[in-house]
């Protein structure tokens, strides 16, 4: 048909009714001969081209959309008509053989042998589509007797419901698109090799191995050495379990992380995983619940499940009160709590463990007074592990670990001994910020190497905050902070009990502070009724200062007061510090909301007065102090207002050394020979004889 259409494109065809021009083509140009190769190209060195990516998905892409197109396409030898072209065109010349009317919309259209002779060509067809049966029957009845056929010369009709393989399918799209959704997911989807939107309830821990094992050893883990001891128990156990079981031993069941954040609490659990060469599955304690209902039970299952096909392991659960709190505290009132179903399955797997199964279940919490009571007994976690801050020898232990990677000229073991001395109460996760921070500011200056200064920089860095240089005070602010900053100065310098002073700057900082005061306290872990007085006092001497300097007070003390307050209140309330109260505490710490106060009103009204008394006596306390020192204050603010940061060594050259025999913290660890055993973190990773680790100095 193409091929008669194009030869005869340009002859005339004077015999072609109206409206049948469209079937003869016009000439085109011959495509290239399929013999013809294409050109090799010089520059792929005789090289396969590169295949091209999912090949597979391209073709059967292109194949679909072809099979699409040939199935929607109309036929290349079928035209569409309107009536009036039917009519005049075919009808009225009597070229019509007859009609078929499918699916009650569109009419087909069959021609006599006659009209091949016109030119039409002899596959090809006609329709035209409808809006009714019987308006098509009409017209049609219509036309012919307009034109005057007999009955029985009239077209004929046929009725006939064609169904489109087409047409079926896209009846069918959303239902088999929601399918191929709903199969992508549960088989491709983001849940992958754990089964898509039906692998919900599959555990997200992550396992490491001998194939994935974490890098961190125990020797990588400082200042929690009876931390490490304990948790090298659980290791050997597991490793070799016939030296404990031949004396009767059995491996306890799980161990409870707890303490302040930053101590090293998910970093021991790392380093864990590093020695123990056994399974080590890692979740947090988040990942539990879902929006789902049950789906924090499905995988408490699925994990303890898979733990148990590959004993012996450790399962390690981060942050576990976010599912182990007190049941009844914080759930949902009047509700099913998830939270709840999740914990009562933990509970129900841990203590399902034979003793011959060898898995340890270890977690970690900030909070462990918040944790249920039945998850702590004996036969859950059997141990509780405390990783407090550290001291300052594992201060510098863990500053040593953190000085390994940074260049300096300075001897390393020294300098973590001083660092230690000046950060009383920081944690691992704050001694490694600021020894990143300390290179940071180095390598911001374009410095070869760290220096000391810039670790003291980072020290305060991280006490008060980034220096605020485009906070610019005015002459009379500046003065009242110096003036304010002095008698914390002044005030510390002359109170027994007031810890000793480092630094003293007036340069404002990030986190909104004007000026700050750096001290050197002990580890201490008792506190005297004499020494918070002097701790309160001291906390007083700026405001004091203002008022007496410029007989006015400003907002700048705010803070002081509320330490001063919460001070008071717990010497009244907690410590048992106060006569009238007498040795009472009111202070419930398994209380997590109290929703009345432990005491009468009356009680309150007391406490209430005895406080005020407390902070008013400590203030009057302080003004007589500084107005004893008010020429030292006045030296001390005006030397601030020149140099705007003053040291230990400037205050001894202004005011001579502290009337208390003392020997600070400095004096006491850095200045004194070191000792390897004090500044060096012992060997976790020496093996004996059994295989097990063994501790080493």
């Amino acid at each position: 048909m193409r091929l008669y259409a194009t030869e005869n494109a340009n002859k005339p065809h004077e015999s072609i009714p109206k409206g049948f021009e469209g079937f003869f083509g016009k000439t085109k140009s011959n495509p290239k001969s399929p013999n013809q190769n294409p050109k090799p190209n010089p520059n792929n060195n005789g090289q396969k081209p590169p295949e091209m990516p999912n090949a597979n998905v391209i073709l059967g892409t292109l194949a679909g959309s072809y099979l699409l197109y040939k199935a929607t396409a109309p036929s290349e030898s079928s035209r569409e008509l309107t009536w009036q072209s039917f009519r005049s065109n075919l009808l009225d010349k009597g070229l019509v053989d007859r009609l078929e009317v499918l699916n009650r919309n569109r009419v087909r259209v069959y021609l006599r042998n006659e009209a091949n002779s016109l030119g039409v060509p002899p596959n090809a067809s006609f329709y035209f589509s409808i809006g009714s049966v019987e308006a098509f029957e009409r017209n049609l009845e219509q036309a012919q007797r307009e034109l005057s056929i007999p009955s029985f010369e009239r077209v004929p009709v046929s009725y006939r419901d064609q169904v489109s393989v087409l047409q079926t399918l896209l009846h069918f799209a959303p239902t088999l698109l929601i399918i191929g959704v709903i199969y992508y997911m549960t088989k491709k989807g983001p849940g992958g090799a754990q089964g898509g939107i039906f692998g919900i309830g599959k555990s997200k821990a992550k396992m490491f191995n001998q194939e994935n094992q974490v890098q961190v050893k125990f020797k990588d883990v400082a200042g929690a050495d009876e931390a490490k001891v304990e948790i090298m128990e659980f290791v050997n156990f597991l490793k070799n379990p016939a030296i404990y079981e031949k004396l009767g031993a059995t491996i306890p069941k799980g161990a409870i992380l707890s303490g302040p954040p930053g101590t090293g609490k998910t970093l021991l659990a790392k380093a864990t995983a590093g020695e123990a060469g056994v399974p080590f599955y890692s979740v947090s304690g988040s990942e539990f619940v879902e929006m789902f209902v049950g789906v924090g039970p499905s995988r408490v299952r699925d994990l303890f499940a898979t733990a148990k096909k590959n004993t012996p392991c450790i399962i390690f659960v981060d942050e576990i009160d976010a599912i182990g709190k007190t049941r009844g505290k914080g759930g949902q009132m009047g509700g099913n709590d998830e939270r709840e179903s999740t914990l009562n399955q933990l509970l129900v797997e841990m203590d399902g463990f034979d003793s011959n199964q060898h898995v340890v279940v270890l977690a970690g919490t900030n909070r462990p007074d918040v944790l249920d009571p039945a998850l702590l007994r004996p036969g859950r976690f059997d141990r509780h592990i405390s990783i407090d801050r550290p001291d300052i020898g594992g201060r510098a232990q863990i500053f040593q670990i953190h000085l390994r990677p940074i260049i300096t000229s300075v001897d390393k073991e020294t300098l973590a001994r001083k660092l230690a001395a000046l950060t009383p109460g920081f944690a691992g996760a704050d001694i490694h910020n600021v020894c990143n921070e300390a290179a940071l500011i180095a390598a911001r200056r374009s410095k070869a190497q760290v220096e000391e200064v810039d670790f003291e920089e980072a020290i305060e860095r991280v006490i008060a905050g980034l220096e605020k240089k485009s906070r610019v005070l005015s002459p009379d602010e500046k003065k009242t902070v110096a003036y304010h900053e002095a008698g914390h100065a002044i005030a510390g310098w002359y109170l027994k009990h007031a810890d000793p002073l480092l630094k003293v700057s007036i340069i404002p900082r990030a986190n909104s502070t004007l000026g700050y005061a750096q001290y050197l306290p002990k580890d201490q872990y008792l506190y005297s009724k004499d020494q918070l007085l002097d701790r309160m006092s001291m906390t007083l001497a700026g405001r004091v200062s203002e008022e007496i300097f410029f007989d006015c007070i400003t907002t700048g003390a705010h803070d002081d007061l509320q330490k001063v307050t919460k001070n008071a209140y717990a010497q009244v309330t907690t410590y048992g510090m106060n006569d009238k109260i007498g040795p009472l505490s009111f202070t419930d710490s398994q209380s997590e909301q109290q929703f009345q106060k432990p005491f009468s009103q009356q009680t309150g009204t007391l406490i209430d007065d005895e406080v005020r008394k407390i902070v008013t006596t400590a203030y009057d306390r302080t003004r007589v102090l500084l107005n004893d020192k008010k020429e030292d204050i006045e030296k001390v603010a005006e030397l601030l207002l020149v140099k705007e940061v003053l040291t230990r060594q400037d205050m001894e050259d202004l005011l001579g050394k502290r009337p208390f025999k003392e020997c600070t913290v400095y004096d006491e660890y850095v200045r004194r020979p070191s000792n390897q055993s004090e500044g060096a973190p012992p060997d976790f990773s020496n093996e004996g004889n059994d295989g097990t680790l063994q501790a080493s100095r």
